[in-house]
C-alpha cells in the first residue's frame, strides 16, 4: 500500500535536492504549494503539490520514481515535466490530491 503523505512531509526539503533513482540529474524542491480549492475544507488530508527544477535540456520523463531527498528520506513519487518558460532549466510537477 502506498504511504499517505502531507504537505508537512515535504516543508523540510524546500531548497533541498531530490535524486530519482536511475537519473543523474539533481532536482531541487523549489516550491510547495499548499492552496486549497473551494470543497476540500472537510477532507482528511488537504491537496498539495510540488515543483522541483533540474537542468535544461535532459529531461526526466514523466514516471513513476523512488526519490532519494537530501540523501536523508526515501520517497515513492510520480513525477511529470511540466512546460517552463525559461530555457535555463526544467521543471517538475507532483500532485497529491
Amino acid at each position: 500500500m502506498a504511504e499517505t503523505f502531507c504537505a508537512e512531509d515535504f516543508a523540510p526539503f524546500v531548497g533541498k535536492t531530490f535524486q530519482a533513482a536511475g537519473h543523474p540529474q539533481l532536482l531541487t524542491l523549489v516550491t510547495l504549494e499548499t492552496r486549497e480549492p473551494a470543497g476540500w475544507a472537510a477532507t482528511p488530508r488537504k491537496p498539495f503539490s510540488l515543483i522541483l527544477r533540474g537542468p535544461y535540456g535532459d529531461v526526466v520523463p514523466e514516471g513513476f520514481y523512488r526519490f532519494t531527498a537530501d540523501r536523508q528520506r526515501d520517497f515513492e513519487l510520480y513525477m511529470i515535466p511540466i512546460q517552463t518558460a525559461s530555457r535555463e532549466y526544467q521543471e517538475y510537477q507532483i500532485v497529491f490530491n
